[in-house]
């Protein structure tokens, strides 16, 4: 691959972030429950409101690429630690598409819901767009093949299980900061389960071959 080419592909990758976190505000705005991987710094953010959504989602990928330090040790490759950086990027993404949705007015139900599967759609959108630019994992796929190569597991199976250890883990602060009462995961957050990897398995089938053929060093 040219040095043209995977620059392009980087842009491409950035591009993705901001749609995957646009993705991530619609969603939030709609406070029916995020997307699994973003539970826990959702519920975090509800508590500790001093932070931003985007911060906690720093700091909780960041938790996610240490994990993927600690698993891998010296098979963790240094080119992977850009994920800090992107991870950096990704939440100041997040905090700029709340900025964007902040003024949909999101108080009846049915508009609610509409913005989560809006959301799920446009995170699904930046997902795939990471798929197809293929330079760097984000931290939480990066962290579900650190174990699936550790552990010698299928791929698919370790990120189910991740999912739903991420939505326990947000249910449990949740009991635990807000009295026993479950916020920030609902609905939502169990749509967007079945519903992400569907829709990008949509966008990669239908966008991989025209954007490739964009990026690659014929164009």
């Amino acid at each position: 691959m040219s040095k043209k080419e995977t620059a392009k592909r980087y842009i491409l990758f950035i591009v993705s972030l901001f749609f995957s976190a646009l993705g991530v505000a619609f969603t939030k705005r709609g406070e029916l429950g995020v997307s699994p991987i973003s539970s826990v710094a959702n519920v975090l953010s509800c508590k500790f409101d001093a932070l931003s959504l985007g911060t906690w989602l720093i700091i909780w990928n960041c938790v996610l690429i240490a994990g993927q330090i600690i698993i891998l040790r010296k098979k963790f490759q240094p080119i992977q630690l850009l994920q800090v950086p992107l991870s950096f990027l990704f939440g100041w993404f997040t905090d700029l598409g709340m900025m964007i949705v902040s003024h949909i007015p999101a108080e009846v139900y049915g508009v609610r819901l509409a913005m989560v599967i809006i959301g799920i759609v446009i995170l699904a959108f930046g997902i795939a767009l990471s798929v197809i630019a293929n330079v760097i994992m984000n931290s939480g796929e990066a962290f579900v093949k650190a174990i699936s190569d550790t552990i010698h597991k299928e791929f698919g199976n370790v990120k189910i299980v991740f999912d739903i250890s991420c939505v326990a883990a947000a249910l449990i602060l949740s009991l635990i900061f807000f009295n026993f009462t479950i916020v920030g995961t609902r609905e939502g957050t169990v749509i967007s389960a079945f519903l992400t990897g569907v829709v990008v398995k949509f966008f990669c089938k239908r966008l991989s071959s025209p954007v490739n053929a964009l990026l690659s060093d014929k164009v």
